[in-house]
């Protein structure tokens, strides 16, 4: 992936996402993760399932915690662009669009989509960094295996 500034090009409120966004549209991630989505709408006037999983996906990377925190992500046009959303939904519409989908359905769609980005992973050696560094705001905290008493 190439990188090119244009200083007469749309910028983005969450600068990075558009990077992760990019990512995901060229490697094909997110077109798969949408087709095999049982997120289905009878409606004619319903939001298409790709603006819905775009902007649950957007919103997460943002770093939402809450379906309320999805707003601070819907003026990002550039990084739904990225996507190839149509727009971004409300956080009622995703809301909504999770609690229809069936347990049943949606657990082995999520599974697989998450095998699907870690299995060629899983025939590679690899090597796990992990920083354990704990910072005690208030009071002590006590570590795995030994006790600050």
């Amino acid at each position: 992936m190439h990188v090119r500034w244009d200083e007469t090009a749309q910028a983005a409120p969450h600068g990075q996402i558009v990077f992760f966004a990019e990512f995901l549209a060229t490697a094909g991630v997110f077109d798969r993760w949408v087709q095999a989505c049982p997120l289905h709408y009878s409606s004619p006037n319903a939001s298409r399932p790709r603006d819905v999983l775009g902007t649950l996906m957007l919103g997460i990377l943002a770093g939402s915690k809450r379906y309320a925190h999805i707003a601070g992500v819907r003026g990002d046009a550039v990084a739904a662009k990225a996507l190839g959303l149509q727009g971004m939904v409300s956080k009622d519409s995703v809301r909504r669009a999770l609690k229809a989908m069936a347990p049943e359905a949606s657990e082995p769609w999520l599974r697989s989509a998450q095998m699907s980005t870690v299995r060629d992973a899983l025939d590679r050696p690899l090597v796990l960094d992990l920083d354990a560094t704990i910072k005690p705001l208030y009071g002590r905290q006590e570590t795995l295996g030994t006790s600050s008493y």
